[in-house]
């Protein structure tokens, strides 16, 4: 989980963003009003800030229950996640834990104290955030215990296994993100804020998630590697070196350009699944929910595509363009447009001598196909000096603004802090 949402920005400049993007269309978000809530859920919400650097933002911009369910959700996952990164707990007690997790659910008196990890707190207040779980409709308790249920097994699987096929590779992705997209997705239905076809399509709504998860693990290949960790599919990258680790050497780093190439045409073909599954939504707040993280998937996989840059730092998308994407993707024909502007840009940095070539451009005009209504040219467009010089000057001027009402905002919430 923690994976997931730290490369999406600022949680409040995120919330700020949806909040003044959304006020203009279709439907205002309401705003969190602390003054209603329960003390627990006080400290639940509390929690989803400190663990979260953006979900934290999207969740609290959804609508009353929805957001409160899936706040939930989030802190037991996150709690769950935090057992199975703890490299301090052995592995004769993990994968016990990590089964059983779905039951503590259920025990208003477990908690875990022993954890040296950085989001430890999950796991000492666990029942503050399992009696918040249990005050839940029956309908919201059946969703996040079962999604807690397999995602456990699914990591206590892996714990004992690296990632050798593709196969294996989607079906670590389902387990760590997949499931999340498929709880959600239920969640969405059951409240009737989507159609049942939503929560029903569970193939989609897998896509929704390993498409972001693939994308991580592509993008963060080194940090990976610094921390020990392999997610890397070994069917993969054994056609490129003899092990993983040697791709970050210097001289290999034609090689571990080409492999990371072959990954990216891989999590592009999530890329249909996602689309047809934004097509379906028609609740404002779920849209912007669904879309923010699938749109910054793709500007970072075209940030990565055959740049050296991923096996010697970090690569990231800047800023600014966050915003325009955050600010952008509330609508399905803005999130096509933005998935195709990005297929056009990895399209030109496709070398001929890739060995993914051909497949990578297959992929691309296939989607390209999908993004562009049938009959549709896309033209560019070629703006004087003087135009790009007003445009440039406008976006200074509106995001000095919208950084200026960020801060005064940030200010006014520490003032009233949990």
């Amino acid at each position: 989980m923690e994976r997931v949402g730290k490369w999406l920005g600022r949680p409040r400049e995120i919330y700020n963003l949806l909040r003044f993007k959304m006020g203009g269309g279709a439907a205002v978000m309401p705003p969190l009003d602390q003054d209603a809530l329960s003390d627990n859920l006080k400290t639940c919400y509390k929690h989803l800030n400190q663990t979260s650097r953006s979900f934290a933002a999207v969740i609290q911009a959804l609508d009353g229950e929805l957001r409160h369910a899936v706040c939930i959700l989030y802190l037991v996952l996150r709690a769950l996640d935090t057992v199975e990164d703890d490299m301090t707990i052995s592995l004769e007690t993990k994968v016990p834990m990590l089964h059983d997790f779905h039951s503590y659910l259920y025990q208003p008196d477990w908690r875990y104290v022993e954890s040296k990890e950085k989001y430890k707190q999950v796991l000492e207040d666990f029942p503050t955030i399992s009696l918040e779980f249990r005050n839940l409709a029956k309908v919201y308790r059946d969703v996040i215990a079962d999604i807690c249920h397999k995602m456990g097994a699914g990591m206590a699987e892996f714990l004992q296994k690296k990632v050798d096929s593709l196969q294996e590779w989607d079906k670590y992705c389902h387990y760590v993100v997949g499931l999340v997209g498929i709880g959600l997705s239920r969640l969405f239905s059951v409240l009737e804020l989507e159609d049942p076809i939503i929560g029903q399509d569970t193939e989609l709504a897998n896509s929704m998630g390993v498409f972001i998860e693939k994308t991580i693990i592509i993008r963060d290949y080194l940090e990976d590697q610094l921390a020990g960790r392999e997610f890397w599919p070994r069917e993969v990258w054994s056609r490129y070196a003899k092990k993983l680790s040697d791709l970050a050497k210097p001289e290999n780093i034609d090689m571990a350009v080409q492999c990371m190439n072959e990954l990216i045409t891989n999590a592009l073909h999530h890329v249909p699944d996602v689309l047809t599954y934004l097509s379906r939504l028609k609740t404002q707040s779920v849209f912007n929910f669904c879309a923010i993280p699938q749109v910054m998937a793709i500007a970072t996989l075209a940030a990565c595509y055959n740049n050296k840059q991923v096996f010697r730092g970090v690569v990231k998308i800047r800023k600014g363009q966050a915003v325009t994407l955050m600010m952008d993707a509330t609508n399905i024909q803005a999130v096509k447009s933005i998935m195709y502007q990005y297929m056009e840009e990895i399209y030109r940095k496709i070398p001929s001598t890739d060995p993914s070539s051909n497949k990578t451009r297959q992929i691309i005009v296939s989607i390209q196909t999908i993004c562009l209504p049938k009959g549709t040219v896309v033209y560019r467009n070629h703006y004087s000096p003087i135009y790009l010089s007003c445009a440039m000057l406008l976006a200074a001027l509106s995001w000095q603004y919208l950084s200026a009402m960020s801060e005064a905002l940030e200010e006014d919430v520490q003032a009233n802090e949990y």
